[in-house]
C-alpha cells in the first residue's frame, strides 16, 4: 500500500538556474523564506562558484551539475564536472545530486566523500521524452538502490496519467525497502505528480522560483505549490 498519511513531510526544494553566481544567489534569497531546500544548479552558470552560496542561504543546499547527456548544460569532462561535486560536499552542501549513469568510479567516491561529510547524496535518472515500463522502473531503481546513496530520484515525461500512475506507484517499492525516493513526472500531465508525490512518500518534490526560469518541463512556481500545499490542508 502507499502512504498517504497526512505526517508525511512535504518538502520542496526549489531549483535555482541563472548565468551567473550572483543572479543565482538573488534568486536563493528570494526564494528562501518558501524553499525547505534549495538546489544550485551549477550547470546553468558559465563560470560556477561554491562558497557564495553557502554563506548566503541559510536553508539546506542541494547542488546539481548536470551534464548534457541527462538534459543539462555542463560540458565538462567527467572528473571535472564531478569534482565541483565533491567540493561542495566538503564545503558544507547538505546534499550532492550524481547521475545514476554518471562514470561508476567517480560517482561512487562522490558519494563516499558526502558521507563522509555528513552531506546526502540523491542518484538521479531522468528521461525527457517518455515514461517507461513499470518493469523498467523497477529495474532503475533497484540500481539506485544498490548504488550506495542516500536517496533516489526518478523523474520522466508524462504522456498520459497512466504514466503518472506507473511513476507513483515506485513509492510503494520505496516504502518496503526503506530507501528515500523523489519520483513525479514532468510535462504538463506531470504537473498533479508534484503535488500528490510527497504525500504518497516521497522524500521531496521540486517547484520553480517565482521570478526565474524553470530548470524542467511542467514546474511550479514555489509559492504556488506551496499555496497549493497550503489550501489542500497540509500546512507548510
Amino acid at each position: 500500500m502507499l502512504n498517504t498519511t497526512t505526517n508525511a513531510v512535504r518538502r520542496l526544494c526549489v531549483s535555482i538556474a541563472a548565468a551567473t553566481p550572483a543572479e543565482a544567489l538573488a534568486l536563493a534569497k528570494e526564494a528562501e523564506p518558501v524553499a525547505d531546500v534549495l538546489e544550485i544548479r551549477l550547470d546553468s552558470m558559465t563560470h560556477p562558484e561554491i562558497p557564495a552560496f553557502l554563506q548566503g542561504i541559510n536553508k539546506p543546499l542541494l547542488f546539481t551539475n548536470r551534464p548534457t547527456w541527462e538534459g543539462g548544460n555542463c560540458a565538462a569532462g567527467e572528473p571535472e564536472r564531478i569534482d565541483l561535486l565533491k567540493k561542495a560536499a566538503e564545503a558544507g552542501a547538505a546534499y550532492v545530486d550524481i547521475e545514476l549513469n554518471a562514470e561508476p568510479t567517480l560517482a561512487t567516491e562522490l558519494i563516499a566523500a558526502a558521507r563522509a561529510n555528513n552531506c546526502k547524496s540523491i542518484v538521479s535518472w531522468h528521461d525527457f521524452k517518455c515514461t517507461a515500463s513499470r518493469q523498467a522502473l523497477t529495474e532503475i531503481f533497484q540500481r539506485q538502490c544498490r548504488s550506495g546513496a542516500d536517496i533516489g530520484k526518478i523523474v520522466t515525461t508524462a504522456r498520459c496519467f497512466q504514466d503518472v500512475f506507473r511513476v507513483l506507484a515506485l513509492q510503494e517499492q520505496a516504502a518496503e525497502l526503506g530507501f528515500p525516493l523523489i519520483a513525479f513526472c514532468m510535462g504538463p500531465a506531470g504537473m498533479i505528480s508534484r503535488v500528490a508525490s510527497t504525500d504518497l512518500g516521497g522524500y521531496m518534490t521540486y517547484a520553480a522560483p517565482d521570478n526565474g526560469p524553470a530548470t524542467a518541463p511542467g514546474q511550479l512556481p514555489a509559492s504556488s505549490l506551496r499555496r497549493i500545499f497550503t489550501e489542500l490542508g497540509h500546512g507548510d
